[in-house]
């Protein structure tokens, strides 16, 4: 755009934040709500998922925050990335997460959550070549225990209590949920989501054997001091 004499021209971060209000305004009071709502979902969560099983009919249902968020994605992003958030979103496996350049607003997870992580990846890895309609997989709780064990992550079975705490704090992600029962139950059954493709990348994945120490034990679920502990992006 060429400017003219005496009138300075706008900063193009201007343009966008005018665009941005000029957008948000013309909002009903409904989706004003729903916008604000949602932010505060994204900063809790860090996930958004297109399907939403729900538990008691048996069924997935089609997300409408994703779809509302979907529709007025580049509203949502820029929004987030005044305040440094980075919004991001992959169609193929209808997962909107959100990533921020900051260390205070990020989560730290302990050893054992961190390890159920990778085992999470590892399990999701090899189900969802069996995958049709839904980018879920389902497995129970025992299997997941057996799958540390068998990695090496573990030495015997963690505890009813750290696998409740590291299982809820994994859900809190969006990255599990469970059907009926108790977190800590053997049968179980819990089901991974797709986020999980977003929380550890195939290259975090290969280097995996450098969380498992030759006689270490994450099975206690205390906090280690590595480099390779994961962050969720989060409010704490």
């Amino acid at each position: 755009m060429q400017a003219v004499e005496g009138m300075p021209v706008m900063a193009d971060s201007e343009r966008r934040k005018n665009g941005m209000l000029q957008e948000y305004d013309r909002f009903s009071l409904t989706d004003k709500e729903n916008f604000a709502r949602i932010v505060n979902l994204l900063l809790s969560h860090t996930f958004l998922l297109v399907e939403e099983y729900d538990f008691r009919e048996g069924i997935t249902r089609v997300n409408k925050d994703y779809l509302f968020v979907e529709r007025n994605y580049e509203l949502f992003r820029q929004y987030f990335e005044m305040a440094g958030f980075g919004l991001s979103r992959d169609s193929h496996y209808g997962v909107i997460s959100l990533s921020s350049r900051f260390d205070g607003t990020r989560v730290r997870l302990d050893k054992l959550s961190t390890i159920m992580v990778y085992a999470l990846r590892l399990i999701y890895e090899e189900g969802r070549e069996n995958l049709t309609l839904t980018k879920e997989v389902i497995l129970t709780t025992g299997d997941l225990v057996h799958k540390l064990i068998n990695l090496g992550a573990v030495k015997k079975k963690p505890s009813n209590q750290a696998l409740h705490q590291a299982l809820r704090s994994l859900a809190q992600f969006r990255i599990v949920n469970k059907f009926e029962g108790a977190w800590e139950d053997a049968a179980t059954k819990l089901m991974i989501h797709p986020s999980i493709l977003f929380v550890v990348s195939s290259e975090q994945i290969s280097n995996m054997s450098r969380l498992i120490e030759p006689d270490g034990d994450a099975s206690s679920g205390d906090e280690a001091d590595t480099e390779e502990d994961e962050y969720i992006d989060g409010d704490e």
